[in-house]
């Protein structure tokens, strides 16, 4: 087209260098390069603004598409819930002992020896908040009872697995002759690995239900003994265990973490908790922080008996995933994402990694991730509270609106440019309207105002009680060009009108390439504005604060003054000198090229209705 231009401006007039300034200034009206600028400046800021939330985004793209997550699967402990754990309860032989952290009780004998052996199966300096727990409860309460072993060391330790979840550790005493073999975990895993018989395992099932029922995690503990002059077992189900009893931990919710899952709600995204707890006590968090469906509940075991297509079926309206080891995770969001879901997922360990990879965003926890976590993962949560991901949500719809009206800026504000370079070489006018000069002045407008205006701008009023976007919604959705291709092509016949108008009032060339001008930068600005919201009032916009629009705004408006005033700038513009009151005449002209817009926004606010 701008060969075209060049060509037939150079034939018909005969002045080839002003063909080349026309096919020069449509080049330079229809190229939208500021859609990379958009992109990468939204992209970043969006980056380092769910940074501040404590989100880390390692890669771009998922700042955006967290805007589309129509579920957040996370983790209880630590992200639900605090992660300071506490011992509230012990249950040795049917005794019953509960702890106040507030009121300092005497810990009955009876249940000393389960406190010891909690310990012995645990790390000797432990970080892991459970483990810490028992340690503390052992300091504060049988450090004077001799039940503590600082001088014995471990000598093999047999970790969590998907067969058995317990934890075994086997010690050598300081001055005994065989090993001293603890374990503690899952109550029904203790159990198995105890051989108890049914009628005995009926009545600690009904102990945990009880404690379950109450939000807290149990543990069951047991202890054993082994031949030193013998070589270990390979796993943990070889050794000769003794049940010892129960221990129940508290783990808090984290306060803001209701207030998220409801805004969650609102906004048309599900929630669901996956955990390795209990089925009871998962419920009930699930209840404290006000899930859909908190008694309905799916466990690990559950889940490896079913086919991919039963599964499919059943995640459809359950909520609470208990039992489940992280291997499960990845059966679960490839079932979900079958569904059609877009899928977060929260994980932390090195068994998460191909969950996360799986899901559509995932989530590492940054305080107690692995790196292999975080390599697998999109976001990297800095806090590990949930509370932080629905924050980065609602900042990902904010940005995706915010690109949809800097993308629509974008194509309006073309259109009137492109076609005053176009028209005056169809209708074989003797001069052009715009020249290089005139397009460079607006693209130092148009650029820092789509990057830098619109990326400010704070969310839409209701911006989280609407359903998620499509993931395969474009940014240019037929409703988003329809406007755009309005916006521009009023401009374009506003700034016509005015470019003949004031050849009819006996203007010359230079004075209505001016007053042109004047008309194409003032409806250049209120396109901004009334981008700036397409739910309230361009008055409303006005109100609402964004530091880059008076800066931008001024400097444009200072500098639009000076060309129009300045004989320097004037011979530079190839303008001439004009009234004053016909200078406003063609500024109110463009500021009315929205009026449309706003009258459309008035009706679709009246109606309920967003055209966002």
């Amino acid at each position: 087209m701008c060969v075209l231009i060049m060509v037939v401006f150079g034939i018909t007039r005969g002045n080839w260098l002003g063909g080349i300034l026309a096919g020069i200034t449509l080049a330079m009206a229809m190229l939208p390069e500021e859609f990379p600028v958009v992109l990468t400046v939204f992209l970043a800021l969006g980056a380092w603004r769910i940074s501040k939330k404590h989100v880390l985004a390692r890669r771009m793209s998922a700042v955006e598409s967290l805007g589309a997550a129509t579920i957040l699967c996370s983790d209880k402990t630590g992200t639900i819930t605090q992660n300071k754990m506490s011992i509230a309860g012990l249950w040795v032989d049917g005794k019953e002992f509960n702890i106040d952290p507030l009121q300092k009780k005497t810990l009955p004998e009876d249940f000393h020896e389960l406190v010891e052996w909690g310990i012995l199966a645990s790390r000797k300096d432990p970080f892991d908040p459970m483990e810490k727990a028992f340690v503390a409860l052992g300091e504060s309460s049988v450090i004077d009872a001799g039940h503590l072993h600082p001088a014995w060391d471990i000598i093999r330790e047999y970790p969590l697995s998907r067969e058995f979840l317990s934890v075994t550790n086997v010690w050598k005493p300081a001055e005994e002759n065989c090993l001293d073999v603890a374990a503690k975990g899952a109550p029904e895993t203790i159990m198995d690995l105890c051989h108890l018989e049914p009628s005995v395992r009926e009545n600690i099932s009904v102990q945990i239900s009880k404690m379950a029922e109450q939000g807290l995690r149990i543990l069951g503990v047991a202890s054993g003994r082994y031949d030193l002059g013998h070589e270990l077992p390979p796993g943990q189900h070889d050794f000769d265990f003794k049940f010892l009893g129960l221990v129940a931990l508290a783990d808090p919710i984290r306060p803001a973490v209701p207030g998220a899952v409801k805004l969650c709600h609102e906004a048309g995204i599900r929630v669901v908790m996956i955990t390795g707890d209990y089925p009871k006590t998962a419920s009930n968090i699930a209840r404290q922080i006000g899930l859909v469906n908190p008694d309905v509940s799916i466990t690990g075991a559950e889940i490896e008996t079913w086919s991919e297509t039963e599964l499919c079926e059943r995640v459809k309206d359950c909520n609470v995933f208990a039992r489940v080891v992280p291997e499960q995770k990845l059966a679960l969001v490839q079932a979900l994402k079958a569904n059609g879901e877009m899928v977060a997922m929260t994980g932390d360990g090195v068994n998460d990694a191909p969950a996360l990879k799986a899901a559509n965003i995932g989530v590492a926890m940054g305080q107690r991730g692995t790196d292999v976590a975080r390599e697998a993962s999109a976001l990297v949560l800095l806090d590990d509270d949930f509370s932080s991901i629905v924050s980065a949500v609602q900042t990902g719809r904010r940005i995706f609106d915010n690109l949809k009206k800097a993308m629509s800026y974008i194509v309006s504000v073309h259109i009137p440019i492109a076609g005053m370079s176009i028209l005056p070489v169809v209708f074989q006018w003797t001069e052009v309207v715009l020249l290089p000069v005139h397009i460079v002045f607006l693209e130092l407008l148009i650029d820092p105002a789509c990057s830098i205006i619109f990326e400010g701008e704070p969310g839409e009023e209701g911006i989280m009680k609407r359903p998620p976007r499509k993931s395969d919604e474009s940014l240019f959705s037929t409703r988003t060009v329809t406007m755009s291709l309005l916006h521009g092509f009023v401009s374009l016949l506003l700034v016509l009108a005015t470019w003949i108008g004031a050849g009819k009032l006996g203007f010359g060339i230079d004075a209505q390439r001016a007053l042109a001008f004047v008309c194409l930068v003032m409806s250049n600005l209120a396109v901004i504005m009334t981008n700036r919201s397409w739910t309230h009032s361009v008055f409303y916009s006005a109100t609402v604060k964004n530091v880059s629009v008076p800066w931008i705004i001024g400097i444009v408006s200072i500098f639009l003054a000076l060309i129009v005033s300045v004989p320097f700038l004037q011979n530079l513009f190839h303008f001439s000198s004009v009234p004053v009151w016909a200078l406003l005449s063609a500024a109110v002209i463009g500021l009315l090229s929205i009026t449309w817009f706003e009258i459309v926004k008035f009706i679709m606010r009246k109606r309920g209705k967003s055209l966002i």
